[in-house]
């Protein structure tokens, strides 16, 4: 089968064995793909990845000098069926799963990232091996572009859910790449408004508008933090009255502020910026040493919550959420591209002004 293969730390478009099913799973076509800021970290830092992994005790453990396909935003149709499985889903059905594929040996389970392991091809191959325990059907004629933005949408409604939101929050997204977007795709649902977006991008920032925020800045121009104290202010708050400081007049609302960039630096940018007692969920996945300033948090008393992927129910719901129009990824995705095109993709995407989500079709 054709796939772009991570390969002495390029990418390549080359033919590869086609995978086979173990017991309880099935061998999926892969429909879409969508490329993710994590392929693009992969790409350049897989070693420090890798390592970084390890040193905090996950289990994640590629070999960057054997062959690695890419991928796990996707959407698939089902081939066939391994050994063991009930066959509930028929060849043909189209499935969404989390990317991960269990090899029972016995009673012991090894657990593969499905697109960041040498032995399970992700995405970016025109076939991959999935769990039947793990698949999801598409429903309601939901489109194959739409269902495979499942998975980043999910990182989106993870963070939102951690942040456990109270009507009261006025929410600030910082970055509005693809994580940003589906953190506010997330933030409408939840109904907590306004959304406050910002980005440097233009075209991000009309992506913002379009996923749901409600006020959108470039810091350029507009300072985010300023911004948010005038929406938060209530009327008659006065910092300067005794019985605001006693705590007993009107209340600023309280701050929850995403991270979405994943830069050094941002972290403290926020730290600085934010309101006391903001809570602070950081969503970008930044490979770099950072540095901060404790002080500023414990100043401020900011509450500071890191958050990665999602669990099954979310997954799920997320699905459910683009299957109902709750969620309308279709203005995310910006291009398509066979194997043959996802290294040209990967330097495209460095382009916020022309790119968001670019999706791999590997039968292109």
């Amino acid at each position: 089968m054709r796939a772009a293969i991570f390969r002495n730390g390029d990418l390549v478009a080359d033919e590869m064995p086609e995978p086979t099913p173990e017991a309880g799973q099935v061998l999926v076509k892969t429909l879409a793909c969508g490329i993710c800021g994590s392929d693009l970290h992969a790409f350049h830092h897989a070693d420090k990845m890798v390592e970084q992994a390890k040193r905090s005790g996950s289990t994640f453990g590629m070999d960057t000098k054997k062959d690695i396909v890419f991928g796990h935003e996707f959407c698939a149709e089902v081939l066939d069926h391994g050994p063991g499985t009930e066959k509930k889903l028929k060849p043909g059905t189209r499935v969404c799963s989390m990317p991960i594929a269990i090899t029972m040996n016995g009673e012991k389970a090894k657990m593969d990232p499905v697109g960041y392991s040498n032995t399970k091809p992700g995405g970016f191959a025109e076939q991959m091996v999935l769990n039947e325990l793990m698949l999801l059907e598409v429903p309601n004629g939901l489109p194959t572009e739409q269902a495979a933005l499942t998975e980043p949408m999910a990182v989106g409604w993870h963070a939102v859910e951690k942040a456990n939101l109270t009507k009261d929050d006025i929410p600030l997204v910082i970055g509005c790449g693809p994580v940003g977007l589906a953190v506010i795709a997330g933030l409408k649902i939840k109904g907590v408004h306004p959304i406050i977006a910002a980005d440097f991008s233009p075209a991000r920032r009309k992506l913002a508008e379009q996923m749901g925020a409600d006020i959108v800045l470039d810091p350029k121009a507009d300072a985010p933090y300023a911004r948010w104290t005038k929406e938060a202010t209530p009327e008659g708050y006065d910092p300067e009255n005794i019985m605001t400081l006693l705590g007993m007049g009107p209340k600023m609302r309280p701050g929850v502020i995403f991270e979405c960039v994943g830069v050094p630096g941002i972290i403290q940018q926020i730290f600085e910026g934010a309101p006391h007692f903001a809570r602070v969920v950081v969503v970008g996945v930044c490979m770099e040493q950072d540095r901060f300033e404790p002080f500023f948090g414990i100043n401020k008393e900011l509450n500071v919550q890191f958050v990665l992927g999602y669990t099954p129910e979310e997954f799920a719901l997320t699905l459910q959420h683009l299957a109902e129009g709750r969620i309308d990824g279709s203005p995310l995705v910006t291009g398509k591209v066979g194997v043959e095109g996802v290294k040209e993709a990967f330097a495209e995407l460095g382009n916020p002004e022309k790119h968001a989500k670019i999706l791999v079709e590997p039968w292109r």
